[in-house]
C-alpha cells in the first residue's frame, strides 16, 4: 500500500505516504497541489516542482469551480472535471460536495451521456480496468494488480445500452467512472476503495466500429454462449480476488440485464441499478406523491410504459411494497399496466418475456374498453380507459408522452402523478414544461434528468424533482460494503425506499418537493445506510459482527474530502 492511514497520540488523524516528487504530484489520490505546507515540500522533495505560494483547499475549491463554469459547453466542463479527478481527487470531491446543484448534472446526468459518446476523442489517462475479450486468459492476472488490494466496491458495464443512447462500446467506462463518483460524493466511500470496470466485448455501433480513434476492440460484440462463458470467467476471478466486493451492474441490454441479475445475486454481492436502483428511487418518490395526493399506495392504478428491465423492475418493487401493506400478490400485480413498444403486455403474446408475464392482463379485461383502433393498445388508450393515478416512463423515448396522454391523466385524477423517468433530458418522455401546462399545474412531477421548477402565468408553481438514483444507491453501497453483506435482497432496496420517502419535504407540506436537496445528499445517504444496514443485520447477511453502534459506525465510515497531515511512510 503507497500510504496508511493512522491517527497520532494527540488524537490528529494522520497518512504515512510512500511516493515523494513528482511520484507524489501525480497521484490523484494523494495529490494536494499548492496546499502542500512548507514542512511536506521539504519532508517529500517538492521545492520547486510547485509555484511557491501556498493554497489552501478552499481556494483552490473556488480557483477550479471558476474555470469549470467558464468553459462554454457542458462537455468541456465535464473534459475539465474528469481531468481534476485524474489529478488531484480530494479538490474534486470537494468541488462536486459543495457545489452538487450545478456540478453532479456534468459528472452525472444528463452531461455524462456526451462523455460517453465522445470517450474515445477526449480519452486522457488510464482510470478503471478494461478487460477485453481477447485477454480473457488474463483477467486474474490484471485484477492481481497490487494497487487493488483495498477495492470494495466495483461498477461494472459492457457499454451496450448507455442511458438511452444504446451501444456506447468502451465509452461506456464514463458511466462506471460517474456512478462510483457519486458513491463517493454522496454516501462518503473512500475513492481508493473503488474500481470502475469495463468489459469490452466488442460493438455493434458502426460509428465507433469505423472510427480510427476508437479505444477500444473494433469488433462485433460477441453473444450467445461465448457472451456468458466471458462473463463467468469474470465473476469467478472477481470473488476470488475480492470475496466482499459490491459488484454492481450498469448499463447492460435488455436481453442481458436481468439475466446476469437472476444468475450472480446470490453467488456475489450484487445488484443492477437499472432495475433495482430506478425501482427504489421510483418507488421513494411515489411514497413521497401519495402524501400530497392522499391516496395510498396500495389504491393507486399505475401505468408503465416501457416494459423492459427497469419497467418491470419499479413494478415489482411495488408490488412487493403493496404485498407488505396488506394486499395479495395477485391484487397487487393488478393495480399495474405494463405498455411496451407493442401496445399494453397481454397474455398470449408470443414474444413476452418471463419477466414481463406476471404483469400481462388477460384479453377479457380489455374486451369492453374504448380503442382508438382495434389491433392494439396504445398509451392514450390505456390511460382514458384506465384513469390511472400515476404514469412512469422508462422507454427511452423522447417525447411519447404527448399531450393528449396528459391531457387524459389530468382529466381522470385531481392530481396526476407522473414520471418522465428516462435518461438523457433529450429522451425524456415530455418535458416537465409542457406537463405542466397540459395539467394546469396539477400534475406531481418527476424526472431523471434535473430540470428547473416552473412557473405558469397563472402564477403557479410546479417542482421538479429529479428521481436520480443517486439518492438510493450510495447510502445502500455504503452499508452493504461496511458490513460485508453477502448478497442484495428486495428487502433492501424496500428499506431504501421507505427511509428516503422519510425525508421527503412533502410529508409536512403538500406543496412541497418529493425529494430533499441535493444539498443534503450525505445526511440523506447516512439515513439509507441506517435503514439499509438494519435490514441487512435482521436478515442476517452480514459476514462481520454487528457493530456495538450502527449509526455511528456508518457514519464513521464515511470519508471527508480534505487534505490530512502527511508523513513518509
Amino acid at each position: 500500500m503507497d500510504h496508511t492511514l493512522f491517527t497520532r497520540p494527540d488524537g490528529t488523524r494522520c497518512v504515512k505516504v510512500r511516493h515523494s516528487d513528482y511520484g507524489l504530484l501525480m497521484h490523484p489520490l494523494l495529490n494536494k497541489g499548492m496546499s502542500f505546507p512548507a514542512a511536506e515540500r521539504d519532508a517529500f522533495n517538492l521545492w520547486g516542482l510547485l509555484p511557491p505560494s501556498f493554497s489552501t483547499l478552499e481556494l483552490q475549491r473556488q480557483r477550479s469551480y471558476d474555470t469549470c463554469m467558464g468553459k462554454v459547453s457542458a462537455v468541456e466542463q465535464y473534459i475539465y472535471l474528469r481531468d481534476l479527478q485524474d489529478s488531484n481527487e480530494t479538490l474534486f470531491y470537494s468541488l462536486l460536495s459543495q457545489h452538487i446543484d450545478t456540478v453532479l448534472p456534468i459528472v452525472y446526468t444528463p452531461t455524462v451521456g456526451l462523455g460517453c459518446q465522445r470517450y474515445s476523442h477526449i480519452y486522457r489517462r488510464p482510470r478503471g480496468v478494461f478487460l477485453a475479450y481477447p485477454q480473457r486468459a488474463h483477467i486474474d492476472r490484471i485484477l492481481a494488480n497490487p494497487r487493488f488490494d483495498h477495492v470494495k466496491v466495483m461498477v461494472v458495464s459492457d457499454g451496450e445500452r448507455i442511458l438511452g443512447l444504446g451501444d456506447q462500446g468502451a465509452g461506456g467506462m464514463g458511466i462506471s467512472i460517474g456512478k462510483l463518483a457519486l458513491y463517493s460524493a454522496c454516501a462518503g466511500i473512500y475513492p481508493g476503495f473503488t474500481l470502475p470496470i469495463l468489459l469490452d466485448v466488442g460493438t455493434d455501433n458502426p460509428e465507433l466500429l469505423n472510427d480510427p480513434l476508437y479505444i477500444g476492440w473494433q469488433h462485433p460484440r460477441i453473444r450467445g454462449k461465448e457472451y456468458a462463458d466471458f462473463i463467468e470467467q469474470f465473476v469467478v476471478a472477481v470473488k476470488k480476488r475480492f470475496p466482499h466486493v459490491l459488484l454492481q451492474w450498469e448499463d447492460f441490454a435488455r436481453e442481458n440485464a436481468g439475466t446476469l441479475l437472476t444468475r450472480y445475486q446470490q453467488r456475489i454481492c450484487s445488484f443492477n441499478d437499472d432495475i433495482q436502483g430506478t425501482a427504489a428511487i421510483a418507488a421513494a418518490a411515489l411514497l413521497a406523491a401519495t402524501q400530497v395526493t392522499k391516496i395510498p399506495l396500495i389504491e393507486q392504478r399505475i401505468v408503465v410504459l416501457g416494459a423492459g428491465s427497469a419497467g418491470c423492475g419499479i413494478s415489482r418493487l411495488l408490488c412487493k411494497m403493496m404485498e407488505e401493506m396488506g394486499l395479495s400478490s395477485t391484487a397487487a400485480r393488478q393495480r399495474f399496466y405494463l405498455v411496451d413498444r407493442d401496445g399494453l403486455l397481454l397474455n398470449g403474446q408470443t414474444d413476452l418475456l418471463d419477466f414481463q408475464s406476471p404483469f400481462a392482463r388477460d384479453a377479457a379485461e380489455v374486451a369492453h374498453w374504448q380503442l382508438t383502433q382495434p389491433t392494439r393498445i396504445d398509451l392514450f388508450d390505456v390511460i382514458r380507459n384506465v384513469k390511472p393515478h400515476a404514469l412512469l416512463g422508462v422507454s427511452g423515448q423522447g417525447g411519447i408522452f404527448t399531450e393528449a396522454c396528459i391531457r387524459a391523466m389530468a382529466a381522470g385524477v385531481a392530481r396526476p402523478i407522473i414520471f418522465p423517468l428516462s435518461n438523457p433530458d433529450s429522451r425524456a418522455e415530455a418535458r416537465p414544461i409542457d406537463i405542466c401546462r397540459w395539467t394546469e399545474g396539477r400534475a406531481i412531477i418527476g424526472s431523471g434528468s434535473p430540470f428547473p421548477p416552473i412557473t405558469l402565468p397563472n402564477g403557479v408553481t410546479c417542482h421538479v424533482d429529479q428521481t436520480n438514483n443517486c439518492y438510493v444507491f450510495p447510502g445502500l453501497g455504503l452499508a452493504l460494503i461496511a458490513l460485508q453483506a453477502r448478497s442484495v435482497t428486495d428487502a433492501l432496496f424496500i428499506a431504501a425506499a421507505r427511509a428516503l420517502a422519510q425525508c421527503s419535504p412533502a410529508r409536512f407540506d403538500d406543496t412541497g418537493a418529493l425529494l430533499p436537496p441535493l444539498a443534503n445528499i450525505r445526511a440523506v445517504s447516512l439515513k439509507v445506510a441506517i435503514a439499509v444496514g438494519k435490514e441487512i443485520l435482521a436478515a442476517g447477511l452480514a459476514d462481520r459482527a454487528p457493530p456495538a453502534d450502527l449509526d455511528s459506525y456508518l457514519a464513521d465510515f464515511m470519508w471527508m474530502p480534505e487534505y490530512l497531515p502527511y508523513e513518509k511512510m
